[in-house]
């Protein structure tokens, strides 16, 4: 599911920069799920939250109710009277079930332009394409914990020494672009209380973040590992075809520690 800030391009990268060992992962700010879908499936504890809290209703539907929240969405209609009027009950949180609030935001995330929520796509769309996938992130979901918890409370409440936090706050400078239905603002006090969260942890953290003087200077500190990577300009790409976009991986532990383990070629030169 697409999302503002997802991580499908960086999926993999992130992925391989898990630690060895640990036994609790918890995803502190879920979003669209990039990161939690891609990684492998293990015995490991799982935890997704996010703070917008219809977010957080609409994964535990697809997780207990996928039958309900498919029959919710068979005849939605894709128009913009549709979409203008849903998204006004969601604003004034207008009562209804859980189900029905999880529909409708699904259908404003598949109905918005560019997956933004605030103006109508304007695109063909077929929903039952998407029955499917709601089936498959059930099962993914079925022994994943969702929250809907302030980042600090969490990482508090489930930190532990077997501990993963996988974090991809809004980055810094960008916050306006998640000031959608649902969810509230973000500061730049609270990159700092982030900041000052991960740091106090018992568990590992890693963090990724837009390159930033700011993010830099926050987690220089010791012990702390900050590692410059670039993917595509994802929206510069009409005008720009190779555009990069700089971000950084920040951890507190060896982000190379799976790399060191995997077999090498021993050549002349070594």
């Amino acid at each position: 599911m697409s999302w503002v800030g997802g991580k499908k391009a960086l999926r993999e990268a992130v992925v391989k920069r898990f630690p060895l060992n640990y036994s609790r992962y918890i995803e502190v700010f879920g979003g669209g799920g990039w990161v939690l879908f891609h990684k492998p499936p293990r015995r490991d504890f799982e935890v997704y939250n996010d703070f917008n809290g219809l977010l957080a209703n609409l994964y535990r539907c697809v997780r207990d109710k996928p039958d309900l929240l498919i029959n919710a969405l068979e005849y939605v209609l894709n128009s913009r009277e549709d979409f203008d009027r849903i998204r006004r009950a969601l604003d004034t949180r207008r009562p209804a079930t859980d189900i029905q609030r999880a529909a409708w935001f699904y259908q404003i995330i598949r109905h918005s332009y560019a997956s933004g929520l605030k103006s109508f796509g304007s695109q063909p769309h077929d929903m039952w394409a998407n029955f499917p996938l709601i089936q498959q992130a059930h099962r993914r979901l079925k022994d994943v914990v969702v929250e809907n918890q302030d980042f600090a409370r969490l990482i508090h409440h489930y930190d532990r020494e077997d501990s993963l936090f996988y974090c991809d706050p809004p980055y810094h400078s960008t916050e306006g672009y998640y000031q959608n239905i649902g969810e509230g603002g973000f500061t730049e006090k609270d990159h700092i209380r982030l900041r000052d969260a991960l740091l106090d942890i018992d568990g590992k953290f890693l963090l990724s973040y837009n390159d930033d003087a700011f993010v830099r200077d926050l987690y220089n500190a010791p012990g702390i590992q900050i590692e410059a990577v670039t993917r595509l300009n994802n929206i510069k790409q009409r005008y720009d075809p190779n555009c990069q976009f700089s971000e950084v991986f920040i951890a507190n532990y060896d982000m190379d520690e799976r790399g060191l383990y995997l077999p090498r070629q021993i050549n002349l030169f070594d």
